[in-house]
């Protein structure tokens, strides 16, 4: 079998003949006329050299005892170099001459015009010598320039030829093979290949046309099975209660439910086989839901009713590469009804606790007037308890009513430039007493001496960071220090009280601003709703706050709020 390998190989063999053809005689050549210039150059233009030279001392030979000499060397030269016919007869009279006019000087004159025409006769042998040798080194260069030009448009024929067919020859075939593959994708499997050739290409249509007859039988076989599943796996998707959508990893919209399409407010057309951007360009909503943000409760208006819904986006992977994603949106609504029920339940109850607390605050206050009557040690002991008690369902009565007020969103918030000194300020004063009860120090790091200040609501931020104090002091050994440093972080002011307890375990640390949540062995009293609290109202004015803590060495809890 001819292989394509060799077919190339011979191709580039036949081309690489033609070059050495060409780039043969043009080497021929140019060493012929090279070998034609320097037989000039040695032969001829050296005699005439050296004539002119002898002609030179000649005038001055009978005077300059040098000029006999430099004649000598010029003639023994010359008698070296006598190359053409009648120059080596011419150079012995020269000779003849000068050996008589050495042996008796009073002879030069007649001698000079002997020695004369004899340089003379040498000088037109070399001169007649290159003339002729320049007319036979043009008749070589004529010669190969008709020799090369002819074989010039000879080798340029046939590389022509061969250059305008052989491409051909391997591009016909890929063409062919480039239309099938084209036409297996559109799923033509009866389109087959015919090259007839014993070579490669011809074993890649046989390849070909086998593999389209296997994919044929392939589709007739499964075609009824796959639409089975189809069906099976769209009915799947319309009973599904959750709005659903199905995207593949090109960004095309592959289904969508009916209650996707009726959230959406779009029809079928509009959404299958569309591009993402495509779709979101022409609803807000759906932009929205191609967003990387799970578990969020968002708000759709759906015949003239507020629903909340979540999002989730699940990726599809098949042999560990992505394929899609599928978006379920759930609708909530009814669980955050009972949310919003819970909450005002909360408010209303917070609210008429207040006045029996009220009423309970004053009635402790006539028991221990003094008025009303003297108690013994044990009553006395008992009033305090009772005060004490009462202190505690105040307490937690206020942090129900703030977790109220921001589950409805209706936290007010004052922002404005607050100094932070005194927020600072504020919040030391009101857990000083607690502070020295234990022997605590109150330790304060300013990064900067000058005043700063951030964009918040005063009261709340003092909240937060009076309930952060609370709570070191509270977790604290007695006679131990707490470290609250406030420091700017380019357009941040950052808050933290550092404390020495017994610390936070990492599990926990994921939980601890979780409602209602408290530590494990925490047997101090508290709702577990401070921390939330706190997280809700420095959230809501832009910031964050976080924990940082390791069991036996205490915990740092820090917030940042936008520089003012």
């Amino acid at each position: 079998m001819n292989r394509l390998r060799t077919k190339i190989i011979t191709g580039v063999a036949f081309l690489f003949l033609l070059l050495l053809i060409v780039g043969g005689t043009a080497a021929y050549f140019l060493t012929a006329l090279s070998h034609d210039a320097n037989v000039i150059l040695k032969d001829n233009y050296e005699s005439l050299s050296y004539c002119h030279s002898m002609q030179q001392q000649l005038v001055m030979m009978d005077k300059d005892s040098n000029a006999i000499r430099k004649f000598n060397q010029q003639l023994q030269l010359e008698e070296k170099n006598a190359t053409e016919v009648g120059e080596a007869q011419a150079t012995a009279h020269i000779r003849s001459a000068f050996e008589q006019f050495k042996a008796s000087k009073e002879k030069f004159p007649l001698l000079k015009n002997e020695i004369e025409n004899h340089i003379q006769e040498v000088l037109a042998l070399n001169m007649q010598a290159i003339d002729r040798k320049n007319k036979q080194a043009q008749h070589t260069a004529t010669k190969a320039i008709t020799i090369i030009t002819v074989l010039g448009a000879i080798v340029f024929l046939l590389s022509f030829t061969f250059l305008a067919n052989f491409p051909s020859y391997v591009s016909g075939p890929l063409s062919k093979l480039n239309e099938a593959i084209k036409a297996l994708s559109d799923k033509n499997y009866n389109y087959r290949v015919h090259i007839n050739r014993k070579d490669e290409f011809g074993e890649l249509a046989q390849a070909f046309n086998t593999m389209a007859e296997k994919l044929d039988e392939y589709e007739h076989s499964n075609l009824a099975t796959i639409l089975f599943e189809k069906q099976r796996a769209e009915t799947v998707i319309q009973t599904m209660k959750d709005a659903s959508l199905g995207i593949d990893v090109n960004g095309k919209v592959l289904f969508a439910n009916r209650q996707a399409l009726q959230l959406l407010n779009l029809k079928e057309v509009d959404v299958i086989n569309k591009s993402q951007e495509e779709v979101g360009k022409r609803n807000d909503l759906f932009r929205f839901l191609l967003q990387e943000n799970n578990g969020t409760p968002f708000k759709i208006v759906v015949e003239n009713k507020e629903n909340y819904f979540t999002k989730e986006i699940n990726d599809i992977t098949q042999d560990g590469q992505k394929t899609g994603r599928v978006i379920v949106f759930k609708n909530i609504t009814p669980y955050k009804e009972l949310d919003l029920a819970k909450t005002n339940f909360i408010a209303t109850i917070s609210h008429e606790l207040k006045t029996p607390l009220a009423s309970m605050d004053l009635s402790l206050k006539l028991l221990k007037d003094k008025r009303t009557g003297d108690l013994n040690n044990e009553q006395h002991e008992l009033v305090e308890h009772i005060k004490d008690d009462k202190n505690r369902l105040v307490k937690i009565v206020g942090e129900l009513l703030d977790l109220s007020q921001v589950e409805t969103g209706n936290i007010r918030l004052n922002i404005q430039s607050v100094n932070v000194n005194k927020v600072l300020d504020f919040a030391l004063q009101s857990v000083q007493m607690q502070a020295t009860q234990k022997q605590i120090t109150l330790e304060i790091i300013k990064t900067s001496n000058e005043e700063m200040y951030c964009k918040a609501d005063a009261e709340k931020t003092t909240w937060v960071l009076t309930n952060l104090l609370t709570n070191a002091i509270r977790y604290s050994s007695a006679s131990s220090k707490i470290i609250t440093t406030i420091k700017n972080i380019d357009s941040k002011v950052q808050f933290s009280v550092q404390d020495f307890g017994k610390g936070i375990s990492k599990e926990e640390q994921s939980h601890i601003f979780e409602k209602f949540y408290k530590t494990k062995g925490d047997i101090k009293s508290g709702t577990g709703l401070g921390l939330a609290i706190a997280k809700d109202f420095i959230i809501s004015q832009g910031g964050k706050i976080w924990v940082e803590s390791e069991e036996g060495k205490g915990s740092v809890f820090a917030f940042e709020l936008p520089k003012a």
